[in-house]
């Protein structure tokens, strides 16, 4: 565990943030690097150099060998593509792992809930139909029993319908005691979790604006990675499905007001290890808004 001694409050808790990751366990490092891709390298036009990676993993305490390990296992799994330069290694993230994250994104930096149309979708997978259940959560289904799946129809849903291909779609516009969705997935331990990253990361908010780029780049990605393994296991309801008070508002807050805050020397440093400048900056610019 790396020591704080230092006298700047950002830095500490950084460091603390760095121990939180290594007391899960050992991080996976994979799961770092798509974070990464995903929010700092995809909107620079999605190419990086193994060494910027190699940085950036070096302040949150990663080993170089395990970087390298995660890097095959991504290229091999099919989210990325290596290109050798001379003796320099470059990745992008390829179509698989592009679609994988456009389609959390919309997730992980909405500004809030989302509104609900009043409209809902109901998905029964055929019993003996030859596959497993699908995984439907990050679409914004609510597993009701076994392969019966419940969504309320948000204005931002995302399309589906390959997800849904050979099941039994059912739309309808009305649902008695609709409150009762909250009981069929497990927001008690997802409120903890929200609860636990407000936490976590109250220290970083009250000073990021006095961190260095590079301990900027490191914040913010251990801060986009925390908040997308919550919010990816979080179906996303609208308000008016949600228990009152849903500690979600107050760690969105967090979230958004840290990730504005690192912005700026963060992405100083993206230019200065000369990545290209962010090729939609107006929709970059909505994140959290």
């Amino acid at each position: 565990m790396r020591a704080m001694t230092t006298a700047n409050p950002a830095e500490r808790a950084l460091d603390a943030l760095v121990n939180r990751l290594h007391e899960r366990g050992r991080p996976r490092v994979w799961s770092l690097v798509i974070t990464v891709f995903g929010d700092a390298i995809v909107p620079r036009d999605g190419r990086v150099a193994l060494a910027t990676l190699q940085d950036i993993m070096e302040r949150l305490r990663i080993e170089p060998g395990a970087l390298r390990t995660a890097m095959s296992r991504l290229a091999g799994d099919g989210w990325v593509t290596r290109e050798r330069q001379g003796r320099n290694s470059f990745f992008s993230l390829d179509a698989h792992g592009r679609h994988a994250f456009d389609l959390a994104t919309r997730r992980i930096y909405a500004g809030g809930a989302p509104e609900w149309r009043g409209t809902w979708t109901v998905a029964i997978a055929a019993p003996g139909g030859g596959r497993d259940a699908p995984d439907l959560s990050q679409h914004g289904f609510v597993r009701a029993a076994g392969g019966v799946y419940l969504r309320p129809e948000t204005a931002d849903a995302p399309d589906a319908t390959e997800e849904l291909a050979g099941m039994l779609v059912i739309h309808g516009e009305s649902a008695e005691h609709p409150e009762a969705l909250r009981e069929l997935w497990p927001s008690r331990e997802i409120a903890g979790a929200y609860e636990a990253f407000a936490a976590a990361y109250a220290p970083l908010q009250a000073a990021p604006g006095s961190l260095r780029p590079l301990d900027a780049m490191a914040a913010r990605t251990l801060l986009v990675h925390d908040w997308r393994r919550i919010v990816l296991r979080d179906p996303g309801l609208p308000e008016a499905l949600l228990p009152d008070d849903w500690p979600a508002v107050s760690a969105r807050a967090t979230a958004a007001a840290i990730y504005r805050a690192l912005l700026a020397p963060s992405e100083r440093w993206l230019d200065q290890a000369g990545l290209p400048a962010v090729r939609e900056p107006e929709r970059f610019a909505r994140r959290w808004r």
